[in-house]
This record gives structure tokens, sequence and C-alpha cells, in this order.
């Protein structure tokens, strides 16, 4: 903030309360063992409408290994083409050093021995061993998934009916999980990798007791690292003490991961609940994204850890998260809100008159992040709410006095007065003619753009299938699919003719 600063007579926090004076009882790891996971390259990704091309991945990934970040989750090579040239490019960027080369970047299967071999072979084909990967192995976790989601492929492995789906008890699905998530984690240890996550799925809402059994097991089988995740969001504070505490207790010394999901705006609070029990690997994004509402947002949990609990993770650059924010909006499409926690463009931005004029006597009165330790600084608007205390700093400043000085104009309390009256009877006969209908449509318009819609689905297929009747229109496989460039995105809408009959922009294949 700009101006002085009031010298308080008495020390700040004889008179006031910190935060961290509630949390000293708390079980957090010492801060060298925290390491920060960051999943915006595969479930950031999976935010709905997103696609990030290799080179959009690559830079992505080197301002992460700038910022401080630990490791990296890459996915899963073997999906896409696109992907598999994202891995290579940051593989590389870590041997010619753009990248760090204490970065961890991780790889994702399920626990099938056709996605293991599949990928091992797309890392040999993209010239990267498979030690400088770690693999995560994942299944399932609750009864609800065990039974109902995979329960036909445990049925297959077992060499049982389909027919007997329904009818076996959950435990029959619990055994048949652990043996197939263990003959995963040895089979991919009998191929030489030696860096193995592994968890399951929905483990939020699994049983503790088989959670620690699965856990128990991953680690016998050869597991290096577990990872328990909140699926589907629904994890409370409360469900975190219930689960982590004993999770953490069963595995003393071990690092363990935690990767939780926003759909109640919770994951970032659960994340650092979950760390004050002894959890060192927390699972984030940048600016929350992921499937449905997103992932624990990196900056809330990295800066409550810090200015609310006193937990400063060495090395890491906080001052880079608004440089992350605006790289992921501009790739991706989606912008964070003006007032989103901590990153969003307003949350250093004050009006009313006071809140400024508090600010103006000592920021810590309205202020608990110091905005420079994010790269800001505080400002104002001038609207209706405008206070005396605002318009007489700002008209002060020496750089905007010594304008109006050459104007011929000078800063008294007479225009100071007129000017706060003059702003705040513009702002509200604004008010009776704004109208952001056209700024608000138009953001939705551009959103639901992002991906292809439910009847832009159904007006391709229609195309396609007449084209295929036809004999004029050849499918490709993934591998054929072009890579994205950075300022592309591939352009699947229809356009009018003059007549205003839908022309598709699809290729016929020549004769």
């Amino acid at each position: 903030m700009r101006g002085s600063t009031m010298e308080l007579r008495e020390p700040l926090e004889t008179l006031i309360h910190e935060p961290t004076d509630f949390t000293k009882h708390l079980n957090f790891p010492p801060p060298e063992r925290i390491k920060i996971y960051d999943s915006t390259l595969r479930d950031g990704e999976q935010m709905p409408g997103v696609a990030l091309s290799p080179g959009q991945k690559y830079e992505i990934a080197r301002a992460l290994s700038d910022m401080g970040v630990h490791i990296m989750d890459l996915g899963f090579p073997f999906a896409a083409l696109s992907d598999r040239r994202a891995l290579q490019l940051i593989v590389q960027g870590k041997r010619n050093g753009e990248i760090r080369e204490d970065v961890e970047l991780l790889v994702m299967c399920r626990s099938t021995k056709s996605d293991i071999d599949i990928t091992i072979k797309t890392l040999r084909d993209i010239g990267v061993d498979v030690n400088e990967v770690t693999f995560f192995i994942f299944t399932s976790g609750s009864d609800l998934h065990l039974k109902y989601k995979i329960g036909k492929a445990l049925l297959r492995r077992e060499g049982r009916d389909i027919s007997e789906w329904l009818d076996l008890p959950v435990e029959f699905y619990r055994e048949a999980n652990i043996r197939m998530m263990c003959e995963a984690i040895s089979y991919t240890r009998d191929q030489g990798i030696n860096a193995i996550e592994f968890g399951g799925e929905d483990g939020s809402r699994s049983d503790l007791e088989y959670t620690i059994e699965l856990a128990k097991a991953g680690y016998a089988a050869g597991g290096t690292r577990y990872s328990f995740p909140d699926t589907v969001g629904s994890f409370t504070p409360e469900g975190v003490d219930h689960y982590i505490p004993r999770i953490v207790k069963e595995f003393p010394g071990k690092d363990l991961v935690v990767h939780f999901h926003n759909d109640f705006g919770l994951a970032g609070v659960n994340t650092v609940r979950a760390m004050s029990h002894g959890i060192n690997i927390p699972t984030c994004t940048v600016n929350g994204m992921g499937e449905r509402a997103g992932n624990a947002p990196l900056h809330e949990v990295v800066c409550t850890l810090k200015y609310l609990y006193g937990i400063d993770i060495p090395g890491f650059k906080y001052d880079h998260l608004i440089k992350l924010r605006r790289m992921l909006e501009e790739f991706s499409g989606i912008p964070v809100s003006a007032h989103a926690p901590i990153i969003g463009e307003g949350v250093f931005t004050h009006e009313s008159g006071i809140h400024t004029a508090g600010l103006l006597i000592h920021p810590k009165i309205y202020q608990v992040i110091p905005p420079e330790d994010l790269g800001r600084r505080i400002r104002y608007v001038f609207g209706k709410h405008s206070g005396l205390s605002a318009v007489r700093e700002v008209l002060n400043r020496p750089e905007f006095r010594a304008g109006l000085e050459r104007d011929g104009v000078e800063v008294t309390d007479e225009l100071i007065e007129a000017v706060h009256l003059f702003v705040k009877d513009a702002r509200q006969k604004r008010t009776k003619s704004d109208s952001f209908v056209n700024v608000t449509q138009a953001y939705y318009n551009e959103y639901h753009r992002l991906g292809i819609t439910e009847l832009r689905l159904v007006e391709l297929a229609s195309t396609i299938g007449r084209l295929l009747i036809e004999g004029t229109f050849k499918p490709k496989t993934i591998d054929e699919l072009p890579l994205s460039s950075n300022s592309q995105r591939a352009n699947t809408h229809s356009s009018k003719t003059k007549d205003g009959k839908t022309k598709s922009r699809l290729s016929r294949k020549k004769h």
C-alpha cells in the first residue's frame, strides 16, 4: 500500500489474536517434509471444455517448477498423442535444466497388466526411462465402487460368471480388489520400476478398516506411497478427523498423499485439516481446476498454511501464484472470479469509505495477507461507497500531485470534497443505466463453446453417419489426431450458407 502507515504504540500481537494462537497444538509435518503435488496437467485438464496443448503443458510445468511445486501429475501418457508429447517435452525440460531436477513426475495406470504394459511401452517409445517417473497404480476403495463400478471386471479376473454379479457379497469384491491391486503393484515392480504410488478411488466413503487393509497390502506388495482421495468432494472436516489420524498412525514416517475434490467448497479446508493430522503431501491444482467443481485450489492450500497456520513451505514462491492464475486463464478460457480468495483480481481492491480509512491507518485493520507477498498492492476504486480518506490519499501521492500542480491545480480540502461528491454522484447515476447482460451473456456463450455441446454432438453424429453410409468419411485413430498448437483450437462449429442450411466443416475423404 502506498502512503505512510501509522506506527502502532503497542506490539501488534497484544492488540489482536493471530490465527496461529489457536493452532500450536496441531500435528502438522515439519515444513521441510511437505511436498506440493500439483494435478493441473491431468485432473485440471479434465475440467469440462478444457484442452491443453503439449506446448501449453510444458509452459505450465516450467512455471510450476519455478514456483516450487514438488510433484506433477501427468496423467495417462498412452491416452493421446498430445499427452505423450507433453510428457516427452517435460522430461526433456528436466534433463536440460529448464525444469528442476528434483521435480517428481507421475503417470497413472489402472490396476491392470495391460495398462502397465502400454504405459511402459509408451514411455520407451518417446525415450523416457521408466524410473524417470512415478507410476500411480489405482483401483477403487468404497464398496459402492467395488461392487457396482468394477464388480464385473473383478468377476472376470476371478474366473466367476457374470450372472453372480449382484448376488455375491461385498466381502468377495473387497478381497478380489486387493488381489488385483497387489498383483498390479508386484508386476510393476517386476518390470524394474521403483516408485509406485497407489490408492483406491472414493476413499472418503469407504470403510475405514478396509482402507487400512488396502493400504497395508499395497505397501507389502511393493508400493512406495499411499494416496487417499475424496473423489466426489463430499468430505467434511469431521470426516477428515475420522479417517486421517488413523491412517497416519498406521503408517508412521511414510509419505502420505491426500487428493480432495471441491464440490462443496471444502477441498482446501479439508486438505489443510488432513495436514494438521500429519499428512505431508497435499494434492492441488492451479485455480482449483478439475472435474465438476474442481480440486483443492493450490493458492488456498499454500496460503492458508502460511498465513493462518504459520507454515512457510521452503523455497515456495508465493508471488508466482498470480502469474500461474493468468496463464491458466489464458490457456483454459476459464477466468477466476474477481473475488476468489487470495488470487482474485479484486481481493486487494477497496471502495468502502470505512475500509479505506482503516487501511490508511494500518493495513492490518482490514487486510491479513500482505499484498506485496503476492506481487500485488492495495488499490482503490471510487464510487457511491467511497470516503474522503481514499480520495485524499490518492490525490496527495507525489506522482499524481505533481501532475495536478503542473495543471495549476492545488490539492485542497475543497477540491477533495468536490471530487468525492462528484464520483459518488456519477456512480449513483450509472446504476440507472448500467446493464451487464451483454458482458455476462458473452461470457457464458464463450464458456459453452469451450467443449462440444450435447446438441452439437448429435448434429455431428448425423453428419458423420450420413458420410459413413456414403463411404466418404474415414474415421481417424487416436494416434492420427493432430497435435494442437498453442494458438489454435479445433473448430468444430457449423456455419450457415446463404440459404440458411447448415454446412459441416468436417473433412470428406478424397477419392
